[in-house]
């Protein structure tokens, strides 16, 4: 399971602030502006964490998030959040990138 920064308002300076470096991530958003914190979805970004994020402003309120080494990290650790939180808002398990051959660690769909 990946270390999630604590939860930061999604707006585009917020991520800019927090989310510094080019690099592949995952993270979760929750749409309750108030309150406790909602595991409403569950997401990755293979290339950029900080534009990936940026698409979802104004549609979620905060968001928790972490750098990974690579995009095939990020997939293990987008379906590892996924199996884990069992995010409101994600329908259907985390897709893998076309033309790989990769294998979600937890339910082994793809295999």
């Amino acid at each position: 399971m990946p270390t999630l920064s604590n939860p930061i308002v999604l707006t585009d300076k917020n991520i800019d602030a927090s989310v510094t470096s080019v690099s592949p991530g995952v993270y979760v958003l929750d749409k309750t502006p108030t309150g406790p914190w909602v595991n409403s979805y569950v997401g990755r970004s293979d290339t950029d964490l900080n534009a990936r994020l940026k698409k979802w402003v104004g549609k979620y309120a905060h968001f928790k998030a972490s750098y990974v080494a690579s995009a095939a990290a990020a997939f293990d650790a987008e379906c590892e959040l996924f199996h884990a939180l069992a995010p409101t808002d994600n329908a259907v398990h985390p897709a893998r990138p076309a033309n790989s051959n990769w294998v979600c660690p937890r339910c082994y769909i793809f295999g």
